[in-house]
């Protein structure tokens, strides 16, 4: 029964997904200036050369002055697009919240996403256009990204992730000094620097699954979260013992307590690609238990990119203690979980505790942190007030 409950939940979403992608006119046409915002695209391009979209919601429903507020970076999480900031009604959704607070709201799309498929010389069926994990997020895309609405406005940033957004931010935090003199604050909606101890069986047995047969999924490139491939991935391992997937979502992610079911139709709607090189990293992080760079499996491949023999490390010690930063974790998310974030926290323990702001929310789960009903109370409200602070 699980194996056909999880086929047929994948199967309907791609089918709906392939409909909307095709009837897709941009962010901004779609869900900005459909709800009365003004908006703006925008495309900055990596040193990597991959060609990324950003959508600009310079002032709220109350107008105000564009350029003159200070700019906040929405960077949303794996195999979502900036759509997840867009999903509640306005009123609740983190992108008009934070517009129709004073804030110059700019919406980050990675790299592979159907906003954000070009390069300057690779298309997307080239095989080298897949060759990154989230390392090559940090060193280029956050960068570019940063530098762009850095010299568009003429602020600091303040920068707001959730899932593998906050993983970025931590990673770059730790290493790109350069970063910091556009940076004024990070908030982290269900972050992650470790995912040794996830309670999701469903993702542990297929990163275990992707470590174990490595050559196959370089070869597939491409890790289309409604492709055959990952299908077929997700079916067999809820065969695995312990696996239960009658309900797929909270087997994924944890039971979600407060979730938009509306929102979340969309957001399913919404799912991206990525590399399977960033499904590997992702997955050694699970398996092994760090927080380090793309592991090559060969001593002489890692000497050859890192001059030594295994990845180094993302330090966490590293990041400035008087950086200002905001953490949101939720009890029930099995991937976001409550062991691996006190890892992250006992990473940042001599932070400055004035700089370090944590709330935890026993009955969020994963995707509560975005399309939650209750998320603009439980964690938008504090979050503006944080951004209004620093």
């Amino acid at each position: 029964m699980a194996i056909t409950l999880t086929i047929s939940i994948f199967l309907v979403i791609l089918i709906s997904g392939s409909v909307v992608a095709l009837l897709d006119d941009g962010i901004c046409f779609t869900l900005v200036k459909t709800q009365g915002y003004a908006c703006e695209e925008h495309t900055v391009t990596t040193q990597d050369g991959y060609i990324l979209s950003l959508q600009r919601i310079p002032v709220g429903q109350s107008g105000g002055v564009p350029g003159k507020k200070p700019p906040v970076l929405l960077q949303h999480g794996l195999v979502s697009d900036a759509a997840s900031w867009l999903l509640l009604p306005p009123d609740q959704a983190l992108a008009f919240v934070l517009a129709d607070n004073g804030f110059d709201v700019w919406l980050a799309n990675m790299r592979g996403t159907k906003y954000s498929r070009g390069h300057a010389y690779l298309s997307g069926d080239d095989s080298g256009y897949w060759g990154w994990s989230w390392d090559e997020l940090v060193t280029y895309e956050l960068p570019a990204m940063f530098r762009y609405v850095y010299n568009e406005t003429g602020q600091k940033l303040h920068y707001v992730g959730h899932s593998q957004g906050t993983l970025l931010a931590l990673a770059a935090l730790s290493k790109d000094k350069v970063l910091l003199n556009m940076w004024r604050s990070a908030s982290l909606l269900a972050p992650f620097a470790y995912l040794g101890t996830i309670t999701s069986h469903l993702i542990r047995a297929v990163a275990e699954n992707i470590v174990a047969n490595v050559p196959y999924w370089l070869e597939v490139q491409e890790f289309d979260p409604y492709g055959l491939a990952s299908i077929q991935v997700f079916a067999e391992s809820c065969l695995k013992p312990g696996v239960d997937c009658i309900d797929l979502l909270s087997a994924i992610s944890g039971r979600d307590c407060c979730l938009n079911t509306v929102s979340l139709a969309a957001l399913l709607v919404h799912g991206e690609p990525s590399s399977t090189m960033n499904q590997i990293h992702l997955s050694q992080m699970i398996t092994k238990g760090t927080f380090a760079m793309y592991d090559y499996n060969d001593e002489n491949e890692n000497k050859k990119f890192y001059r030594q023999p295994t990845p180094p490390a993302y330090k966490l010690e590293n990041i400035p203690n008087e950086f200002p930063l905001y953490l949101f974790h939720g009890g029930a998310d099995a991937l976001s979980d409550v062991e691996d974030v006190q890892l992250l926290l006992d990473g940042l323990k001599h932070h400055n505790p004035d700089k370090l702001s944590v709330k935890f929310i026993e009955k969020y789960a994963h995707f509560d942190f975005v399309i939650g009903y209750n998320s603009k109370q439980l964690v938008y409200d504090p979050l503006m007030n944080f951004l209004t602070l620093h």
